[in-house]
């Protein structure tokens, strides 16, 4: 541990799969412009990210990489502490917000590790599909419900839908327990229709906010 910092219990910890760690700014969602420290976690369980399991897969319309480790500063971390350093290394001397991503995040990401971060002085953020119970010590929680799963995440700071899949109830998902709501339209060569019928959405029902990938039109980094 550096001299001066707060000491952390890492007792117990396991091996954290990362695909890539990189510094930008976030493009999308209520935070979209803020810098930030993107940790991309491998894996995913709607998924296997191999293009074969594509069209049989839950959310068949993923444009992300997150299989293996071979990503830019990506690898296997032994412990919680050790991915935390990896971090703060990259970034020192700042401590801006960090977003757990995937893939799906919450196969690894724990308690242990967001106060490890906290304890840094970074905001912690995750990105998740919802199907799983996020620790209750993030800062910020963004929800992404894919059609057809099991949403047990139904509260948070942020429902971002992807809009242009066929199954879900808008107005249900109004009745969750989230600051902001976001339709965001689906990448693709449908996305101007998508678009189109999401601002349509939000003007009708303007707790909808609409959500644009800026970092794709800005080729932010």
């Amino acid at each position: 541990m550096r001299l001066g910092r707060k000491l952390i219990n890492f007792e117990k910890d396991k091996m954290y799969s990362v695909k890539e760690i990189f510094y930008s700014l976030q493009g999308e969602g209520a935070q979209a412009g803020r810098a930030a420290v993107f940790v991309r976690f491998a894996g995913c369980n709607l998924w296997s990210g191999r293009e074969e399991d594509r069209a049989a897969a839950q959310c068949s319309f993923c444009d992300t990489d997150f299989v293996g480790t071979n990503g830019v500063n990506g690898g296997q971390f032994a412990t919680a502490g050790s991915l935390v350093e990896a971090v703060e290394q990259l970034v020192a001397p700042l401590t801006p917000m960090v977003i757990f991503t995937g893939g799906e995040p919450l196969l690894q990401v724990d308690a242990r590790l967001v106060d490890g971060f906290k304890a840094r002085g970074f905001f912690t953020a995750l990105e998740t599909n919802g199907t799983l119970a996020a620790p209750s010590n993030l800062d910020w929680i963004c929800v992404s419900p894919k059609a057809g799963t099991e949403i047990v995440q139904r509260s948070g700071d942020e429902l971002k839908v992807v809009f242009g899949q066929e199954g879900l109830d808008y107005a249900k998902l109004l009745e969750w327990d989230f600051q902001h709501f976001y339709l965001q339209p689906m990448d693709g060569p449908d996305i101007d229709h998508f678009t189109q019928q999401a601002i349509a959405m939000c003007k009708a029902q303007p707790r909808w906010r609409l959500s644009v990938q800026s970092h794709k039109i800005l080729q932010i980094p």
